[in-house]
């Protein structure tokens, strides 16, 4: 597992700059004004800051960069950060330069003057997400853990809110952990066993083995993993932190934790991409790490099913014809769409022992979705409104990207079969569209439900503001949002 960041808040004493070592923080506004840290800095390093802000390089400057003063003078620090702010930001701006912060100090300490910043804790947010390596296969690691403080004039009420900060940094930290791992590595075995470590922070975990999931009727689960000799699972969380009897939020996610495409086997380029396909368990898992280390007021139930899709003499072939849970049966024309065929047993069995208030579903489902959004959104299928804009509005709140997508009759005929109730893909067109089409078919009527495509925002190849390349941890922070905004006991 990765090393998380350490982040606490310490007295606001300017005058302890001149023997601060590391990497030392102070705030300009983009006018040029200097807070009453960076004024007491700059007497220090002899007027090196107000020439700074004088000069034509700060005239280009906004509100959100880092400007940086290598070893100053006049102070012990190894370099000195000009951070410039308006004093109108927003929490994702502040977020984003608490991670310039993270990514510029590398192994080094960094003290931030923040004085009284009412949103410093956004900030750490920002420093903790960014400060993130994923190096357990690698025999020279970095030097050690990524370290902020932060001076501020009310350092135990800042210590509450940091609590909550890192909660949801640990959880999207457990999220990358989970899709960087390569698959000989994060067998379901081993996923299902990290999921049940998660015990010892609150959560209540069951693990269904493949007896268990046969004497349910999970077919269309089991058949994906029959050509594996990795064992199918499905993994039940609960965190009971709301109301004895209210009916629990469930987050369904698809854990496929290699997909060769089966017997219709995937082209061998970038096919190492494929660990990240148990990137919609991921989430799941991490979003319910963060509600229970912040000990969320909601009750809510995450669900993966954990399966690996390979070809053996034993695999699904394509032209069979699968039970689902629900009773309906499907005709596999392509065993590469495997996803649906996870999730929809399983957001059965969510519905039909929980009743759940609402459900959704994430996964790395389509290709097609990165055609149609690229790696900046995910993309969003709902039948009901109100959940789905509850949605939306969290992840824009959290700055992570999702655009809805529509839902159809005409989309939903192409899924018809000649022998049996469906088949599991809809051909090219709409791609994304139809498996979210087939999804909809095992959603009770009055269940209001999201199905979230992360195919496009789930692992990357460039780095992004909070994370470097690789997995992302998308979609823990909205859903936590969500959770916040829509579920948890005022």
């Amino acid at each position: 597992m990765s090393l998380s960041p350490r982040v606490t808040a310490i007295e606001f004493d300017p005058k302890s700059m001149a023997q601060t070592t590391g990497r030392l923080a102070v705030m300009v506004t983009p006018e040029g004004t200097l807070d009453p840290a960076a004024r007491t800095a700059n007497r220090f390093c002899k007027g090196a800051i107000a020439r700074l802000v004088e000069s034509k390089r700060f005239s280009k400057a906004k509100s959100g960069d880092v400007i940086t003063l290598a070893w100053p003078a006049g102070l012990l620090a190894e370099a000195l950060d000009i951070v410039v702010l308006s004093r109108k930001i927003t929490p994702v701006e502040v977020r984003k330069v608490g991670a310039k912060l993270a990514k510029n100090a590398g192994s080094s300490a960094v003290t931030l003057m923040a004085g009284s910043m009412n949103k410093a804790s956004d900030l750490a947010l920002g420093f903790a997400l960014r400060a993130y390596e994923f190096e357990d296969h690698k025999s020279s690691t970095s030097e050690g853990t990524a370290r902020l403080s932060i001076a501020h004039k009310a350092p135990e009420e800042l210590n509450v809110a940091l609590e909550t900060a890192l909660a949801i940094a640990e959880g999207v930290h457990m999220t990358r952990d989970l899709v960087n791992e390569p698959a000989n590595i994060l067998t379901t075995t081993e996923f299902a066993n990290r999921l049940d470590d998660m015990k010892s922070i609150g959560l209540e975990v069951e693990i269904l083995d493949e007896g268990q999931l046969e004497e349910l009727g999970m077919r269309t689960l089991l058949s994906v993993g029959q050509g594996s000799v990795s064992p199918s699972k499905v993994v039940v969380m609960q965190w009971k932190g709301g109301l004895d009897d209210a009916a629990p939020l469930a987050l369904v996610g698809k854990g496929v934790v290699f997909d060769t495409g089966g017997i219709s086997l995937k082209p061998a380029a970038g096919m190492e991409d494929m660990t990240m396909d148990m990137g919609g368990a991921g989430v799941v898992a991490g979003t319910m790490r963060s509600l229970a280390l912040r000990k969320a007021k909601a009750n809510v139930v995450g669900l993966v099913g954990l399966v690996e899709n390979m070809p053996s003499g034993n695999a699904t072939r394509p032209g069979d014809v699968v039970k689902s849970m629900k009773g309906d049966t499907v005709e596999i024309i392509n065993t590469d769409a495997e996803g649906r065929l996870v999730l929809c047993d399983v957001m059965w069995y969510a519905q039909e022992r929980f009743k759940p208030a609402g459900m959704i579903d994430l996964a790395t489902l389509t290709g097609a979705i990165i055609i149609g959004l690229g790696h900046e959104n995910a993309g969003v299928f709902s039948n009901e409104d109100g959940l789905c804009n509850a949605f939306l509005k969290a992840a824009g709140a959290e700055g992570e990207g999702a655009w809805r997508m529509p839902l159809g009759q005409a989309y939903d005929d192409q899924l018809k079969s000649r022998i049996a109730d469906m088949k599991n893909v809809g051909g090219r067109p709409a791609g994304s569209i139809t498996a979210a089409q087939f999804l909809q078919r095992f959603v009770k009527d009055e269940t209001p439900w999201i199905h979230l495509d992360i195919a496009g925002v789930a692992s990357v190849s460039a780095e992004t503001a909070y994370a470097p390349k690789g997995a992302t941890g998308w979609g823990v922070m909205a859903l936590n949002r969500l959770v916040q905004d829509k579920f948890e006991v005022q």
